[in-house]
């Protein structure tokens, strides 16, 4: 009898602890897939010069699988991507193991005021973010794709009181992702309050202050905002901007936002910069948000306007998105 007993209380025990590393631990994700064309304006495979949704006709976005551990004090998260978007999002990846690996960091809860995360890590720079359940557009920004995507080091995130933040970073140069190539290093900080961030990014190679925000105008009318200097150093050239992303919801399934954005290069050396020097775009996109459950359709029509003739030889271009995305 006691052997049964005993045998019982520890089956009981190794259920309730399995049942509590169960909660620890998640694993989540998304994956995304598109249909592309042109309306008018460049030839049959021009795109926007900005990232992700630029293949034409039927196309694939990624699978974005999210493995996380989060304990008391300490935790991790592995995210891993695989796809076109996924191969966008980590280009700067020099092993072939580590090019499906969009985030992989382990964090330390010192108190329930100061947080130590240490790996590789998503920027903090932004408004719009690699996965595509992160964003309202499925296209994306011209300050999002010129970067910078991902960042490796050490940061610290400071709670200050009420609703202010302050993070602290040193890394690695920017978008290298596996190890540190040239020895020197990069640094960032976060300023927060009430959901409005001014970000500060002191690179090798250049420095970028990016203010990323928005606020609840009304019950169901959202404005978001983005503004970003970069200088490269050393006269390096770069680039400044600005966006709004005004979204407004109809109903509890459908919302329906538009993205104005002006975006200039200081210097020819990006997208729509190699069609000549100190080019410039103005890029409106409207989109539609319908919700099924865990499936979100995306219906999509962006004009870009840009000073030099950047889509095969014509200075704008029009073109319509259908995608659709699912998170587990």
């Amino acid at each position: 009898m006691k052997k049964i007993i005993f045998t019982l209380l520890l089956a009981s025990s190794l259920l309730v602890n399995a049942q509590e590393d169960e909660k620890k631990f998640s694993l989540s994700g998304s994956i995304d897939t598109y249909f592309r064309g042109n309306l008018s304006g460049g030839a049959f495979n021009s795109a926007p010069g900005s990232s992700f949704a630029n293949q034409a006709g039927f196309a694939l976005g990624m699978i974005n699988v999210i493995a996380a551990y989060e304990g008391e004090k300490v935790g991790f998260v592995a995210d891993m991507v695989y796809g076109p978007r996924g191969t966008d999002a980590v280009f700067g990846s020099t092993t072939a193991s580590s090019q499906i690996v969009n985030q992989l960091y382990a964090y330390w809860n010192v108190s329930d005021k100061v947080k130590i995360t240490v790996g590789n890590f998503n920027t903090f720079l932004g408004y719009e973010v690699i996965s595509p359940t992160g964003n309202f557009n499925y296209s994306t920004s011209y300050l999002f794709s010129y970067g910078p995507f991902s960042h490796s080091g050490i940061k610290a995130d400071f709670s200050l009181g009420g609703d202010t933040t302050l993070m602290l970073a040193v890394m690695n140069p920017t978008d290298a992702t596996d190890f540190n190539p040239t020895g020197s290093y990069a640094l960032g900080a976060q300023l927060g309050f009430s959901g409005q961030f001014l970000n500060l990014l002191y690179d090798p190679n250049f420095f970028e202050v990016d203010y990323t925000g928005g606020f609840d105008v009304s019950e169901k009318l959202f404005l978001g905002i983005n503004a970003a200097y970069n200088s490269g150093n050393d006269g390096a050239p770069g680039f400044y901007g600005a966006a709004l992303y005004p979204q407004l919801a109809t109903s509890d399934s459908f919302k329906i936002g538009l993205r104005g954005e002006y975006f200039k290069e200081d210097g020819a050396f990006g997208a729509i910069g190699a069609a000549g020097a100190d080019a410039s775009v103005f890029a409106t996109t409207l989109t539609g948000n319908y919700t099924i459950g865990a499936l979100t359709i995306i219906p999509e029509i962006r004009i870009d306007t840009a000073s030099e003739g950047v889509y095969s030889g014509d200075k704008a271009l029009s073109s319509f998105v259908l995608a659709a995305v699912y998170a587990f």
